[in-house]
């Protein structure tokens, strides 16, 4: 769904292929470090502990890693590094800000948040599409950059919606 969704709002941006390419297979890997994360941790109903969260917020970094080995995925993997860094620099791993962040890590991290938000996880009830519209928004400057939150909401978001 991320990777789709990427690809998409790449289009509505009107990315080179090749950078839509890119950003369709980091949509696709982005959570691959969470291989490292025990499943227990992942599907946990409750609120993590500190030490958990610790644990899941590595998961970009080891994502890095398993993508920087790999000759073919070596040049996605810093845009997985970099899918948690807020645009307000808040967040993780490097408290990059605004255009510090890659601009393919700041689409995907827009594009996560939506999917996190309206597909059932384990620990909070799922946001319908319009709620999650509102989350973007509220968090625009803050989690995400405001501009690729309006693309995705008129461009991407609308057409999905005005299809069903």
């Amino acid at each position: 769904r991320v990777s789709q969704l990427c690809k998409l709002l790449g289009a509505a941006m009107e990315l080179p292929d090749a950078e839509i390419y890119k950003l369709e297979v980091s949509g696709m890997f982005h959570d691959i470090g969470k291989v490292a994360v025990q499943t227990k941790i992942l599907s946990k109903p409750g609120p993590l502990t500190e030490e958990e969260w610790r644990e899941v917020m590595r998961h970009p970094e080891i994502g890095y890693w398993i993508l920087s080995n790999s000759l073919e995925m070596s040049d996605i993997a810093k845009y997985v590094l970099y899918h948690h860094e807020r645009y307000d620099g808040s967040g993780y791993p490097a408290g990059l800000k605004r255009e510090e962040i890659p601009l393919l890590s700041r689409i995907i991290t827009v594009v996560d948040s939506y999917d996190a938000m309206t597909n059932l996880r384990p620990y909070r009830e799922t946001l319908n599409g319009n709620m999650a519209v509102l989350e973007l928004i509220s968090n625009k400057g803050k989690q995400f950059d405001p501009m690729i939150v309006d693309v995705f909401i008129e461009k991407v978001l609308k057409k999905i919606f005005s299809q069903k």
